[in-house]
């Protein structure tokens, strides 16, 4: 019989960890490219020296092999402690990991996986311009030749992938039967000859996304994922981390930032609105929902009763939520909040309520949309018809 973790001592711990080594002014030094990077790559270090960047990876790794109480527990002691959300390594601490952990061959885990813990950063290659939503659509084309792939094609809303050493890539290496049948999955270096990236800077002043733009990109056949032509499967695997890991870390740490919201009511003085009291136990209540659909979601992957479609509620509930969020804080700022300060690439809950806003709409989006997300729901879990195509003459 396994002994359950003794959470107050991790907490405590934690907490310990935090009051020494929390970088408390990263807001103010993370204004610039150069500065969030170093920011971004010191608190990883840090992070995984101390076993916390990685809790849900296996026991065989620093820190890893905690149980989802544990993880819960670091979760919501970064979120209240206000730590800097791990923004260039989320790729490589959930997609890359999942992908390589469930799908990739023993050589493959042995080589990448130690160095996604030395600061190696990855991107993901999925969604192009004309494949996004529909991702299955992709066009980018890999036509093997010998022992390589070369690879031809443009992907967009790359995030962080200016930085990055890795990518994951989804190519096409075949146009015959269903779409799904001929995508293949690739593991791409960065700094091969051919692959230009090129940051998309945002309204906002944002620059967390990136295109990129492959040609004759060259790819050993040896950094394939899976087989040829079975790169769909694989995909899924990554897009699953999305919606089950990250999301419930995402839900702790919009828990956490709660506080911003009540200190606006106490700012401007909003204690005895009854209306706006209501509107904020509304917002609590929907957010403690979310973190309890994806502590189930995640229950029900361990214990291998995971269904499909389960991921689409998570990543649905946590996108009304955040929006919520962000609407509520940006209305009770007031006209002082009604302009888009500074903001720190890419985070979602900065306090910055307009960018927060603003960002919330995309993740709507991101990730799949949320209408391809009901869809899901409605054809894979409640058995309704599909969506029928439109008609075109």
């Amino acid at each position: 019989m396994t002994d359950k973790p003794d959470l107050d001592a991790l907490r405590s711990e934690v907490r310990a960890f935090l009051a020494a080594e929390a970088p408390a002014d990263w807001r103010d030094t993370s204004r610039t490219q150069e500065d969030f990077v170093r920011t971004q790559r010191d608190w990883f270090g840090k992070l995984v020296k101390a076993g916390y960047a990685i809790p849900h990876w296996p026991a065989a790794f620093p820190g890893g092999g905690r149980s989802l109480a544990e993880q819960k527990v670091i979760y919501e002691e970064l979120a209240k402690a206000d730590c800097p959300r791990l923004l260039l390594s989320f790729v490589s601490t959930y997609h890359a990991f999942a992908t390589l952990h469930e799908c990739a061959s023993t050589e493959q885990q042995e080589r990448y996986l130690p160095r996604i813990l030395e600061g190696e950063t990855w991107c993901q290659g999925f969604s192009e311009p004309g494949a996004g939503s529909d991702l299955a659509a992709i066009k980018t084309r890999a036509e093997r030749k010998g022992d390589i792939y070369v690879v031809n094609g443009q992907k967009v809303w790359s995030t962080m992938a200016q930085f990055a050493d890795k990518c994951l890539l989804l190519v096409r290496t075949s146009s015959d039967g269903p779409k799904q049948a001929g995508i293949t999955y690739l593991l791409m270096d960065m700094q091969a000859p051919g692959v230009t990236v090129r940051p998309i800077h945002q309204i906002q002043g944002d620059e967390e996304f990136a295109e990129i733009f492959l040609d004759n990109v060259e790819i050993p056949v040896s950094e394939r994922v899976g087989e040829e032509g079975k790169g769909w499967a694989v995909a899924q695997a990554t897009l699953a981390s999305e919606r089950g890991l990250t999301l419930m870390e995402l839900s702790y740490r919009m828990r956490g930032a709660l506080s911003r919201v009540a200190e606006l009511i106490r700012d401007h003085e909003h204690e005895e609105d009854r209306g706006v009291l209501r509107d904020f136990g509304h917002l609590v209540t929907q957010v403690d929902a979310v973190c309890a659909i994806a502590d189930q979601f995640l229950d029900n992957r361990i214990n291998g009763i995971e269904r499909v479609g389960d991921a689409s509620i998570v990543k649905n509930s946590y996108s009304r939520a955040l929006r919520a969020y962000s609407k509520l804080g940006l209305r009770l700022g007031g006209v002082d909040e009604q302009y888009i300060a500074p903001i720190t690439f890419g985070d979602l809950n900065t306090g910055n309520w307009m960018a927060d806003f603003m960002n919330s709409y995309a993740w709507t989006i991101a990730g799949g949309s949320e209408e391809v997300q009901r869809n899901i729901i409605a054809e894979r879990m409640l058995d309704m018809p599909r969506e029928p195509k439109a008609w075109v003459a």
